[in-house]
Order: C-alpha cells, then sequence, then structure tokens
C-alpha cells in the first residue's frame, strides 16, 4: 500500500488531501513510472484541487472558441474545462441516484511518438536551408522546434490540461450525484497501466473528494484487470485491417485533395511538395492540433491550414475511428464487441450494488478506443447506428469530436425509488450530456433497467465470431 502525499512535480497535479489513497496492486512498471515523477513533500493549496492556469491569448481556453478545434477529432481537448457543462434532467418524482458504472479516456496528453514531433521540424528545416520560407512558416517552424524540444522524455504524458480536466470532471460528479459520492459511499477506481492513465484516475478521485471529502476511494492499476480495462481483442483487429487498407484507404485518397498548407509556409511550391511534403502529413497536423492540449502552446492549426483543409483532415480522421468502432457492415459489425468483457463487467457490477443497498461507483480510466466501442455496443446516443457508407458519417452525426475527446467519459447513473422499491432507472451521460439508450424511455433521459439488461445480456449471448 503506497501513502500518495506528494505532488505530481511535473504537472502540478495531486494534491496532500490524497494521504488516503492506497495506490494497491499497481503494476511494477507502472508504479515506477509513476515514483519517477513524483517529486518530494508538497503541500498544496487549501480544498485540494490545484487551479488551472489562465490560458493565453493565442491558444483559446476552450475547444469551442473555435471550428478549428473540433475538426482536431480526438485530439480535442475537453469541452467542458472551462465552459458551463451540461443541464441535467431531473430524476422522475420518488427516485435517487445510488449508483455509478464509468469508463473516461486519459485526459489531455503529449503526442506518444518521437517521431510525431521531429517529422515536421526536420521537414521544414530544408525549406529553412534553402530561404524559402513564408513568414508563417519561419513562424510555425519557431513554435514547433519549442514544442519538440518540450516534448523530450514526455511523450504520452498526461499534459496540465489533462490534470485539470479530470478535477472538474470528478468535482462535477460529486456535485452532480451527492447521493452516489458521500461518507457512506463504496467507491472504486482503476486505471489501465499506463502512467497517465494512473494520474488521471489520482486527478479525478482528487476532483470528487474536494467536493466530498468524506469519500475514500479504493485506486488501482494491473495487468490483471486488462481483460476488460484494456482487451486486446486479437480475431478483432483483422477485420479493422482489412477495412484500413481497402475502403477506408480509397475514401482518404478521396477526400484528402487539399495542399495550400504547403503555399502558407513555402515560398516555392515546387520545392515545397517535392521536398518538404513527403511524410509531414499527418505530423504536422497533429502536431498543431494537440497544441490545445497544453497551457502556453501557440494555436497555428487555423493560420496553416484553410477551413477545407481542416475539414478534410478531420473527415478522414473520423472515418478512422468509425472503421475502429463503428457498427458497420465494412467490418462485419464486429468492433464494438471488442468491449464485450467490459459491458459484462458492469452489468455483474451494477447486481452487486444493487444487492448490496450501499451507495458506490466504479470508476475506470483508460483509453479512446475502448471509450468508442462501449459507447457503439450499448448503443447510446445513436451512436451504434449502422452505417455503411463512409461519406454519410458527417450528415449523420457521427462525430468522433463530440465521442471521445481528450478526457471523453461515460457514466451510467442509477436510481432506485426512495420508498425501497426495486424499480432500478438508468441515465447515460456521454462527456456530461444525456443520450438515449436502447428502447423506450421510462421519462426523458431515464430508462428501465431491467429491461436494458435483458437487452444487453441478451446482446453478448448472441455474439458470435462472424
Amino acid at each position: 500500500m503506497m501513502n500518495v502525499k506528494r505532488i505530481i512535480k511535473s504537472f502540478a497535479l495531486v494534491s496532500a488531501s490524497l494521504a488516503f489513497m492506497p495506490l494497491a496492486g499497481v503494476a511494477a512498471e507502472a508504479a515506477a513510472g509513476v515514483a519517477s515523477m513524483v517529486a518530494g513533500a508538497a503541500a498544496a493549496p487549501t480544498g485540494g484541487a490545484v487551479a488551472a492556469q489562465p490560458a493565453v491569448a493565442v491558444n483559446p481556453a476552450g475547444p469551442d472558441d473555435s471550428y478549428g478545434h473540433k475538426m482536431c477529432g480526438n485530439l480535442r481537448a475537453y469541452p467542458w474545462t472551462d465552459r458551463k457543462r451540461p443541464a441535467l434532467t431531473e430524476a422522475p418524482e420518488g427516485y435517487a441516484p445510488f449508483h455509478m458504472e464509468h469508463y473516461s479516456r486519459h485526459g489531455s496528453r503529449w503526442l506518444i511518438g518521437g517521431d510525431d514531433y521531429l517529422t515536421p521540424v526536420r521537414n521544414l528545416e530544408k525549406a529553412e536551408r534553402a530561404g524559402l520560407l513564408t513568414p508563417l512558416g519561419e513562424k510555425t517552424l519557431d513554435a514547433l522546434r519549442d514544442i519538440q524540444k518540450a516534448s523530450v522524455n514526455r511523450l504520452g504524458e498526461l499534459s496540465d490540461k489533462g490534470a485539470v480536466q479530470h478535477q472538474g470532471i470528478g468535482r462535477r460528479m460529486a456535485l452532480n450525484f451527492p447521493e452516489i459520492f458521500n461518507e457512506n459511499s463504496v467507491v472504486d477506481a482503476k486505471a489501465t497501466v499506463v502512467i497517465r492513465c494512473i494520474l488521471s484516475m489520482l486527478n479525478g478521485v482528487e476532483g470528487i473528494r474536494d467536493v466530498a471529502p468524506g469519500v475514500f476511494p479504493t485506486t488501482d492499476a494491473s495487468y490483471a484487470d486488462m481483460w476488460f480495462m484494456n482487451y486486446d481483442d486479437k480475431p478483432a483487429w483483422k477485420f479493422k485491417d482489412y477495412a484500413d487498407t481497402t475502403v477506408l484507404k480509397q475514401y482518404k485518397e478521396r477526400v484528402m485533395t487539399s495542399d495550400g498548407y504547403l503555399d502558407r509556409l513555402v515560398s516555392d511550391p515546387k520545392f515545397a511538395r517535392d521536398s518538404v511534403a513527403p511524410g509531414i502529413m499527418p505530423y504536422l497536423y497533429w502536431v498543431l492540433a494537440n497544441t490545445q492540449s497544453h497551457t502556453g502552446q501557440p494555436w497555428l492549426l487555423e493560420e496553416v491550414f484553410s477551413p477545407e483543409e481542416l475539414k478534410e483532415n478531420w473527415l478522414a480522421g473520423n472515418a478512422t475511428w468509425f472503421i475502429h468502432g463503428g457498427n458497420t457492415e465494412l467490418t462485419k459489425h464486429r468492433l464494438p464487441y471488442v468491449q464485450r468483457n467490459l459491458l459484462g463487467r458492469m452489468i455483474e457490477r451494477t447486481d452487486s450494488a444493487i444487492a448490496s443497498g450501499n451507495p458506490s461507483a466504479n470508476l475506470r480510466y483508460g483509453h479512446d478506443g475502448i471509450l468508442l466501442n462501449i459507447i457503439t455496443l450499448m448503443e447510446l446516443g445513436g451512436y451504434g447506428e449502422e452505417i455503411n457508407d463512409l461519406d454519410q458519417l458527417d450528415a449523420l452525426g457521427w462525430h468522433d469530436y463530440d465521442i471521445i475527446p481528450m478526457a471523453g467519459n461515460l457514466q451510467l447513473v442509477f436510481y432506485r425509488p426512495v420508498d425501497g422499491g426495486d424499480d432500478v432507472l438508468v441515465k447515460a451521460l456521454i462527456n456530461e450530456r444525456e443520450v438515449t439508450m436502447p428502447g423506450t424511455p421510462v421519462s426523458g433521459p431515464y430508462y428501465r433497467w431491467s429491461e436494458l439488461r435483458k437487452y444487453y445480456l441478451d446482446k453478448l449471448a448472441a455474439f458470435r465470431e462472424p
């Protein structure tokens, strides 16, 4: 058992109020990674949460401040960090919340590969040596160099904004559902064995305790739980890989036709296309898109890329994520079922919560691919509808930026009659917004759990490999 009465200095994350937390069972390599990042004892501000730094003018604080932020797809920063949260519908009369099942993506992070940062620098340096950079090209290269230097030994790690995102989500969960998060609650939090997910979990729990200090969650990150936290469903990937190399490849070639960004950065069109363009994408786009994940990094994406180019890049990325998790004949409807173990686990833990009578929550912190596929498997928000034409995704509202932004999350909130009856209701929130579920609601976003439970168990029982 580990006493966490230290702050993760690298991100100014976790305050002294985490002293209670038993980080039991953390896999050795993940624990070692966290330990290497923990600075000596440091006191946190009163109230336990470290406030977000004000955003600089060149990088808007909220991703909804521009069209470009949404066009970053799964690199979009969480939309409710600096904005008023969505309103929630009151529960039917006589019902109160008592349990939550949750899965969240880690918060904003650094890009994962070193070449992600190095490639655009090296390519633009060719034009610099030839004296062919435009003023915007010089400005962009200077920014890319600074960002690349800052990324050294940070690849894949949680950013400062990622910490703030999960603190805020945790606080709002406790504020929205005090009946679930109180001194009588049994709260269990798990993370995948990746540092950014472990730190996201710690910050999420910190946010909960900032509002409900009587909550004492257990925390864990272990390979023993990866069968439902981050299942590697190898038979499913062959369907994805085939679609990637056929229909998705053809779609990308058709929609990604603009390269005007090269002329904004390099003054010689032929040199730009012969010497700078090869290999620079998608890395240039990724680095500029991901600056929204960091306080103080410049927002140049909408200067470098036109609205049309932004849309083309987003269409390609959105289709990629649809192939990864959408319900489609293009992958034989197989990919949502990658998360069948997670759905079964959620049902099992809900059964236990109903039987126990105690307020409770099971919190899980992992990755975008898992979050997407559990949402499509459960057919939440209409995202489980079958779509077989990639050209229809945008018009039908299948938008990755609304499903799996950084710190994207699913909250299943369960309600029972205050008079002790057993007619349990449930509602689903994707990124803190109420969404539809399969079947007919009892009222507003509230559905009868007994009906949904049967529907999901029947769906899982009927699963067969294509």
